[in-house]
């Protein structure tokens, strides 16, 4: 519920099937924005007590998204594939796949519904990290009282 990671996978795939075709690289050691398992579950924590997750990974001493995609270029070579419709949100993601040969033929962006637990972790990652998350700004801020699945079918 913190992030939308999981619900993003699912549509991920489901836009593959959908399409009849495509490559879904899971990128292992990009936990917690390549920070890992335990440092995620303490920023984790120092957002708990109201940090943004770009401050509480700096609080940590780590770096706000220290992932690295040149395994996930080289699978997609090594597959043969010579370009891709990129489902992201991320444009530091679509940098670094072009950095590393990665040829994007168009950048699609996976949006999925937020929930009242990852909505500010959301805007955070479309204020400061840049992420194409148009669909947050369809919503009101949470003091209208609503839920945010309610305020988006509205």
């Amino acid at each position: 519920m913190h992030c939308e990671c999981g619900d993003q996978l699912a549509a991920a795939l489901q836009a593959i099937v959908d399409e009849g075709a495509g490559v879904l690289v899971y990128a292992q050691g990009h936990e917690g924005r390549g920070i890992g398992l335990l440092a995620k579950l303490k920023a984790m924590r120092l957002q708990e007590e109201g940090l943004d997750t770009v401050e509480a990974n700096i609080a940590l001493g780590l770096p706000v998204d220290a992932r690295d995609y040149r395994a996930a270029a080289e699978i997609l070579n090594d597959l043969g594939v010579r370009s891709v419709r990129l489902l992201s949100n991320n444009p530091a993601k679509v940098d670094q796949l072009k950095r590393h040969g990665v040829r994007i033929s168009e950048r699609v962006p996976l949006l999925v519904t937020p929930n009242d637990e990852n909505l500010r972790y959301l805007r955070t990652k479309q204020e400061r990290m840049h992420h194409f998350l148009p669909h947050l700004d369809l919503i009101e801020s949470a003091e209208s009282g609503q839920g945010v699945a309610e305020a988006l079918h509205q």
